[in-house]
């Protein structure tokens, strides 16, 4: 397949946005918990908020903070910022006063958007010793502020008359995203313009096949790179509308928005597929409109994605992106899903598997290190020379994960490179355990990792979450692995807890539990 048209060298993404949209002006863009916003009103917004930002004295590549729950002005915020060539550094909103003010200070913000819910924790962590930031900007916030702090509302009002976009680049730096590292500091990466068009030309339009008809809803947030393309990006670039929802994505929540609005796409992660499957309230098919689904975040299990298809009917397309390439780039497509693998590189992108000295695994079912080749690679890490080296090589942008490939070209995930397991001198992928385990009835969630037993050797120990009301033992569990998977993959020990420690965005930190047993030892 031949790539889209590259983006012209002089490409604004926010002013692309508005062109595309122009002759949609009364159509609905964006639906939060407030209320609608038509394309017409969203470009007027981005406009007053490029100029708003300003008349606050920022310039081109300043960096702002965006620390907002999703709704309207998150999507207004970044936009005018883009728009006036400004940098919005979009962060987590679930995170501490101490992360932020790392935030802060390693991008020196000049000036932070805020929700109003979390202004309490922003001045919390400008009170850690941070110095650039010299305005504050507040959503939806009910009375006055102390100086320094201005409405979002007075921000858009002040930027009235003309106002043109910022001739920026395509390969510009356009805004930052923090990685969620399992250890240590989080790393800035810096993306640009043009990267925001490759994704919704290759993952939006080619393998989602998303169109103006659709009315689209993400669960996770915006200020995820995948939830970032999903409910912006691609939408967006093709007249679709976007329900927001700034509270957590509970299965309930989630349900109530596919059942008042109608969603055509839906895009969630295996954990939160999991917990709305095992839901008592989970809608039937005629009571939603949905005609695709898209799984990111960590791998599908195949029993998940079977169960949900015959709920409702619809695909569960499962794919990997990451915060350095911005979005999907190894994909299951509609009409050619294969549940338990990740699908074939995105058209528009190369993928390889490396071994241990680097080498290239052209054989099948081999476990290797995955490689990444396309054109939404971040630029860098900023400030952090040694992690940019290691993770953008030439061409190729090193993912962290492990995996192998079928004799018909499809991948299935391994693991991340820190959690594989040898055991008994062969490759074990916790991914693999995990997700036989998960087809147990009793098993919502599982995990395993490395334990080294009495003899000094390393053995699979599971960590085991039961559904509401079940019941299991130790060789429960282990005879139902040892029917299903070769005898050395099944977990030697079993430990029954009530939840599993994970990210913000739901994935499972294995390192933590790594730790609670190293602590037993």
């Amino acid at each position: 397949m031949a790539l889209p048209p590259a983006p012209p060298s002089q490409f604004n993404f926010a002013q692309f946005l508005i062109a595309a949209n122009n002759s949609r002006k009364e159509k609905t863009a964006l639906l939060d918990d407030v209320g609608p916003l038509t394309y017409g009103n969203m470009a007027d917004q981005i406009r007053a908020c490029a100029a708003g930002l300003k008349k606050l004295g920022l310039k081109r590549e300043d960096r702002v903070l965006l620390l907002m729950h999703d709704s309207t002005d998150w999507v207004v915020s970044f936009l005018g910022a883009l728009y006036a060539g400004v940098v919005p550094v979009a962060v987590n909103t679930l995170l501490t006063p101490e992360d932020y003010a790392f935030m802060i200070n390693n991008s020196r913000a000049q000036a932070a958007l805020v929700s109003s819910a979390l202004l309490g924790t922003l001045k919390s962590a400008i009170s850690h010793g941070t110095q650039s930031i010299k305005h504050v900007v507040v959503s939806r916030h009910e009375g006055d502020l102390p100086p320094v702090h201005t409405h979002f509302k007075d921000l858009l009002a002040s930027g009235t008359g003309p106002s043109l976009p910022a001739e920026t680049h395509a390969d510009e730096p356009a805004f930052w995203l923090f990685s969620s590292g399992s250890t240590g500091n989080p790393k800035g990466t810096v993306h640009t313009q043009g990267n925001l068009y490759w994704t919704a030309q290759l993952y939006g339009k080619g393998v989602l096949a998303l169109t103006s008809n659709d009315v689209v809803f993400s669960a996770a947030k915006l200020f995820f790179a995948y939830g970032l393309g999903n409910a912006l990006t691609f939408p967006l670039s093709v007249g679709a509308s976007v329900v927001l929802m700034a509270e957590r994505p509970t299965p309930q929540a989630t349900f109530k928005r596919m059942m008042d609005h109608r969603p055509t796409v839906f895009y969630g992660a295996p954990t939160g597929y999991g917990g709305m499957l095992a839901s008592p309230d989970l809608p039937t098919k005629d009571q939603v409109s949905l005609r695709l689904c898209s799984s990111a975040g960590e791998a599908l299990p195949a029993d998940i994605g079977e169960r949900w298809t015959t709920r409702f009917g619809c695909e569960i397309i499962d794919g990997i992106g990451s915060t350095e390439m911005l979005h999907v780039f190894l994909s299951n497509a509609p009409g050619d899903v294969r549940y338990g693998t990740t699908g074939k590189a995105v058209p528009g992108y190369e993928v390889q598997l490396r071994g241990e000295q680097g080498e290239v695994i052209t054989g099948h079912n081999e476990i290797g290190d995955l490689f990444i080749k396309g054109p939404t690679a971040a630029l860098m890490y900023w400030n952090n020379r040694e992690k940019t080296r290691d993770t953008f090589q030439g061409e190729w942008t090193k993912s962290g994960d492990k995996y192998s490939r079928d004799i018909d070209g499809y991948y299935t995930y391994a693991g991340r490179n820190d959690d594989m397991l040898k055991v008994s001198g062969i490759y074990v992928s916790p991914f693999e355990v995990e997700s036989t385990l998960v087809e147990h009835p009793a098993i919502l969630e599982a995990a395993v990792i490395g334990k080294v037993d009495a003899d000094g050797l390393t053995k699979t120990k599971a960590f085991i979450v039961l559904k509401s009301g079940q019941s299991l033992t130790e060789e429960n569990v282990k005879a139902f692995v040892k029917e299903r998977l070769a005898p050395y993959k099944y977990p030697r020990f079993v430990e029954f807890i009530s939840e599993l420690p994970k990210t913000a965005t739901g994935k499972i930190q294995r390192f933590r539990l790594r730790d609670i047993e190293n602590k037993k030892a």
